[in-house]
């Protein structure tokens, strides 16, 4: 993809030579593993959180809610920022918000200040996760290369959220519950002092380009008061006062983004970018992605916990299996649309990740075996690598370079709210409680895996939607409406 015109904005960064470029793909795959580890790493610590800090059993939740609200509110805004101030200060801000957060989390020693701590390691998600995505598709040239660096990228987030199951299984019963927090300040620093090594830095903002303040607010409260009110719902009841008025504040707020996007000079996120199929495409797919096999983990812990009676330890190394598979399906990503094209692999791999839930399911019983499980978990690992190194890419492909950033804000957003969307609905499918039989859990949980078999079959068909190549989604339009060819 050719760069922006002069003026457009903030030019991407660069890797500082061909050597580096390696070296580079590295470091953004690695932050990507940050956020993808996060998570899920303290799903299997909740028990020893709750009763290290003192949590409620109606508020224990919230340490992994506020994490998923503050990411999903905050990602249209961390997507401008890389346009407008560039990836690298982005990504660094990004990095910078998630070694502080976790080491207040860590030395926490109260309920609401790990849950703090846990909001600003979303924002610091928030603002991370586009930087990455914009660096990988502006560094490599479209083609070949992009696809290669696509797969190593996914496997990093694909496999990432298996690894932080698996990661906090360990940590948690080697070093104990912070160990689960304080294990990203190390990494974090890390990835700071890399990225000032490697990737060159950015240029100065356009003079005339100004932050939409009305649009960050209403869509960051706007969003937030959505995601809250599905996360809270199951616990809460959805007739309670604090789901309704959070859905109602929500919806408004979105309203009143939408029109204030529309009448904007200098929007947040340009409407126009809609016109796209591919985004508009991708945002559909990442969107069910999230509320189908992106909601899997939840059911998946349950199972092995309260059926098979796993520990903390065994229940990390129990997502061992499926954790290769899905490094094994992103890593054979970019080889597979190359060859194929975008739009087959991605229908072909949810359909795989279909058929691997429904064997999961049928594969469970009140005296099942982990055995019996494998044969679905590589079918699902490989499905689900593969579509996820694929959608985020193929959502941005017709865009500009100086929009990726924004671009790859609305593909996530629209995958942080599916998999709330998808988590409040499938344990309200599910109907597990606290004290569930061994029997009803397994009940509860093959039918939630059937329901979302039919799900991931829905995202393949509206995978269809993608062009057949990036080129045939290539037109942007610029701040005037003017067609341009990126």
């Amino acid at each position: 993809m050719a760069p922006p015109a002069t003026g457009a904005g903030p030019r991407p960064a660069r890797a500082r030579s061909g050597r580096a470029s390696t070296a580079t793909l590295a470091l953004l795959a690695f932050a990507q593993l940050i956020i993808s580890v996060d998570y899920n790493i303290v799903y299997v610590a909740l028990p020893r959180i709750g009763s290290g800090l003192g949590f409620s059993a109606q508020h224990l939740q919230w340490v992994i809610s506020a994490y998923a609200v503050a990411f999903g509110g905050f990602l249209l805004r961390g997507g401008r920022a890389c346009d407008l101030f560039g990836p690298r200060r982005t990504f660094v801000l990004g990095l910078s918000l998630y070694g502080v957060s976790s080491l207040a989390g860590g030395l926490a020693t109260g309920p609401a200040l790990l849950v703090a701590a846990r909001a600003v390691q979303g924002i610091g998600g928030a603002f991370l996760f586009p930087a990455t995505l914009t660096l990988v598709g502006t560094l490599f040239t479209e083609g070949r290369e992009r696809n290669r660096a696509y797969s190593v990228w996914g496997a990093a987030g694909g496999s990432g959220l298996i690894v932080g199951a698996l990661l906090g299984g360990v940590l948690t019963q080697l070093l104990g519950w912070r160990s689960v927090l304080c294990v990203n300040v190390p990494l974090a620093l890390i990835a700071v002092v890399a990225a000032f090594r490697l990737i060159t830095s950015d240029t100065a903002r356009r003079a005339g380009r100004r932050i939409d303040l009305p649009g960050a607010l209403t869509s960051t409260l706007g969003v937030t008061g959505l995601v809250v009110a599905l996360v809270q719902g199951p616990e809460s009841g959805w007739p309670s006062a604090t789901v309704v008025l959070s859905a109602t504040a929500g919806a408004t707020l979105l309203a009143a983004f939408v029109l204030i996007e529309a009448r904007t000079r200098d929007p947040l996120m340009p409407l126009r970018l809609l016109r796209g199929r591919g985004l508009r495409t991708g945002m559909a797919v990442t969107f069910l992605f999230m509320a189908t096999i992106g909601s899997l983990a939840y059911f998946l812990t349950g199972y092995f916990q309260n059926v098979l009676g796993y520990g903390a330890l065994r229940t990390g190394l129990a997502y061992l299996v499926p954790m290769l598979a899905i490094t094994a399906g992103s890593l054979l990503a970019g080889r597979t649309t190359t060859r194929l094209g975008t739009r087959t692999a991605m229908t072909g791999s949810l359909a795989l990740g279909a058929a691997g839930t429904a064997t999961v399911a049928l594969a469970m019983a009140a005296d099942g075996s982990y055995a019996a499980l494998i044969p679905g978990f590589l079918a699902l690992g490989l499905g689900q690598g593969t579509a996820y190194t694929l959608m985020f890419g193929a959502a941005a492909a017709g865009i500009a370079g100086h929009e990726q950033g924004i671009a790859s804000g609305m593909a996530s957003t629209a995958q942080q709210i599916g998999g709330a969307v998808g988590l409040a609905v499938l344990v309200g499918i599910a109907g597990l409680g606290e004290h569930t039989s061994a029997a009803a859990t397994v009940d509860g949980t093959r039918t939630a895996l059937f329901v979302a078999t039919a799900g991931i079959a829905l995202t393949a068909v509206v995978a269809l939607g993608f062009p057949r190549r990036a080129t045939d989604d290539r037109r942007a339009t610029d701040d005037r409406g003017a067609s341009v060819t990126p």
